[in-house]
């Protein structure tokens, strides 16, 4: 018995070449870093998270695990997780700030 192979058409090499070359052809190149659209918002943010945003962060993350300790369910996320909160604030940004600027 003889199965059935569905046949495909071969796409042609022109179909995709003469694209993808004119594509090429107006490309032009692309710079990173050079834009400085969002430094400002940036500034601001990490100003924020670096300052008094970032204390009230940990001091509202802290509040919260204490509300839990205190109803009588004790997990160790209470505790962990304002710790977290609180070394990432404080020490995140400048770490994301510098591998984005060394991969960058």
């Amino acid at each position: 018995m003889k199965t059935f192979v569905p046949r495909f058409p071969r796409p042609r090499l022109a179909q995709y070449a003469l694209p993808a070359i004119a594509a090429l052809a107006v490309a032009s190149a692309a710079y990173a870093g050079t834009d400085a659209t969002f430094t400002p918002a940036l500034t601001k943010f990490t100003a924020f998270l670096q300052g008094s945003g970032g204390k009230i962060i940990t001091v509202l993350s802290l509040a919260s695990g204490l509300i839990g300790l205190a109803s009588g369910r004790f997990s160790i996320a209470q505790i962990a997780v304002p710790v977290g909160v609180g070394i990432g604030v404080g020490t995140g940004v400048p770490i994301v700030t510098s591998v984005v600027t060394a991969v960058i």
